[in-house]
């Protein structure tokens, strides 16, 4: 284990993070409110320990494997550990608990809340939240990657550490460009969002805060009554778009800017991604037409929740805990299935969905017809072992994890039905579960262990499990030899 690489990277993280911590402050500032004291503070301090660890570059600045995912978990935790801090002085969430909730809810891009009168926080601990999001969706070690030449190739470790999904890809030979192009497609989207609400009418710290909770998935709303406080068509029907597009795999934008539409177009994950949300909005909007005036509005809100749930940012415009049962069920099945692989989205992914069928299917045949050889395709390419076997390893470690965690919740906890959508709701990164955790509800309730437990889930869905797990085995901590 290269330790003095790690520490490097973490003070660099510090750095960016204070920076960061800045933003709200000026909006205090400008609003006159002194939560922007509790701000400065903390980036004082997050800019001291980050000059301190960052100071000395290590003679050997080469990592691999371990230390990419070690130092992506520890780089994750201590940005939650310090972001948290903001709340805590400024005495607007008094328990370093709930803060901790709050800001690792908020960086994993959950949305999970434990407040129940958002509408108390100051503007810059609004935006803080909101901000914590956006950071959080397309990751903080790859905004580090852009901005930074870091460790070579090796750095390639920590992208794949970080992104969501079963595989990573470069979209130019330097690591650096691919990282700059994606957080200028994910800014670019951020931009063109804010400014479509703006023309919607929404008022501008509004708009700016809605586009980042959907450009990181994330779902933090700055109102009570989340989404449904802009009760317009256009304006909900812009964040469902958004949030569709928000869910779909950055590579797809490359392939589309460099005027490959056609490779684009064919990506089967992308035809089922879009399919899922076309056919549960049918269904839940048929389902849920008796409570609403029209089969349109029915459809727009049916959308809106789809589109909501299956990239896991969690917004709301209705309360659905009061739907029907199929629609209840369709919604907490979306929160498994999630996003795309290589988007802002949560979730198992819709790329290890469609493979696992495929292994399946390939499996069928195989005992029908035990002489043939038959692989599985991905759009039209062949797929490694390596990467059936990752998916197979990931879902065996995500039901373990998910049967683990709902068991604990359970020694505390009311309701088997909140127990496991609390779950879902955390290790998918979705935010709203049903009953007690529902749209209308929040996750305050919960004991300090079993916030802890949710706490995990929450980091190790959004690293893809793994990077959380290593943490605790002996072998990651042995030095190289």
């Amino acid at each position: 284990m290269n330790i003095s690489m790690v520490r490097y990277l973490l003070g660099w993280m510090l750095g960016i993070e204070s920076a960061f911590l800045l933003l709200p402050m000026a909006v205090a500032l400008a609003r006159g409110e002194r939560e922007g004291l509790a701000f400065l503070f903390t980036a004082a301090l997050c800019l001291l320990c980050g000059v301190l660890m960052a100071r000395k570059k290590p003679v050997n600045n080469r990592f691999y494997a371990r230390e990419g995912f070690v130092t992506v978990a520890l780089c994750w935790i201590v940005l939650a550990l310090t972001g948290a801090l903001p709340f805590v002085l400024s005495g607007e969430i008094p328990s370093y608990v709930d803060a901790l909730f709050e800001t690792i809810s908020g960086f994993t891009t959950t949305g999970a809340t434990i407040l129940s009168n958002v509408e108390a926080l100051s503007h810059a601990s609004l935006l803080w939240r909101s901000l914590t999001h956006w950071v959080g969706g397309m990751g903080v070690l790859v905004f580090m990657l852009a901005v930074l030449p870091l460790a070579g190739g090796h750095s390639m470790y920590l992208m794949r550490a970080e992104s969501p999904g079963p595989s990573v890809s470069k979209l130019s030979p330097h690591l650096r460009t691919t990282a700059m192009i994606l957080y200028g497609i994910y800014f670019g989207l951020t931009v063109l969002e804010t400014v479509l609400l703006l023309l919607g009418g929404m008022p501008l710290f509004d708009a700016v805060n809605a586009a980042m909770a959907t450009a990181g998935t994330g779902g933090f709303g700055i109102w009570n009554d989340s989404m449904a406080h802009y009760n317009s068509y256009y304006l909900q029907g812009v964040i469902s778009v958004f949030m569709i597009l928000f869910g779909v795999n950055f590579s797809l934008y490359f392939l589309i800017l460099t005027r490959r539409w056609k490779q684009a177009l064919k990506s089967e994950e992308l035809r089922l991604y879009l399919g899922v949300i076309a056919a549960a909005t049918v269904v839940i909007g048929l389902n849920v037409w008796h409570r609403f005036g029209s089969l349109f509005e029915s459809l727009h809100h049916a959308l809106f929740q789809v589109s909501s749930i299956i990239t896991t940012t969690g917004f709301a415009t209705a309360d659905f805990d009061q739907w029907p049962a199929l629609s209840k069920c369709i919604l907490v099945l979306l929160m498994f299935i999630g996003a795309c692989a290589g988007s802002t989205g949560g979730g198992i992914k819709c790329s290890r969905i469609m493979l696992m069928f495929k292994s399946v299917r390939k499996e069928m045949q195989f005992l029908i017809h035990p002489r043939s050889v038959r692989v599985n395709q991905l759009d039209g390419h062949r797929v490694q072992h390596e990467v059936v076997r990752s998916v197979n390893v990931f879902l065996i470690a995500y039901m373990l994890i998910f049967i683990l965690s709902v068991l604990l919740l359970s020694i505390e906890s009311p309701d088997l039905v909140t127990n496991f959508t609390a779950v879902a709701a955390t290790l998918n990164n979705v935010g709203p579960g049903l009953e007690l955790v529902g749209p209308t509800c929040n996750f305050g309730f919960f004991s300090p262990f079993s916030k802890a437990v949710l706490m995990f889930d929450m980091l190790a869905g959004r690293l893809e499990l793994f990077p959380m797990l290593l943490l605790f085995s002996p072998a990651t901590w042995r030095r190289n030899r």
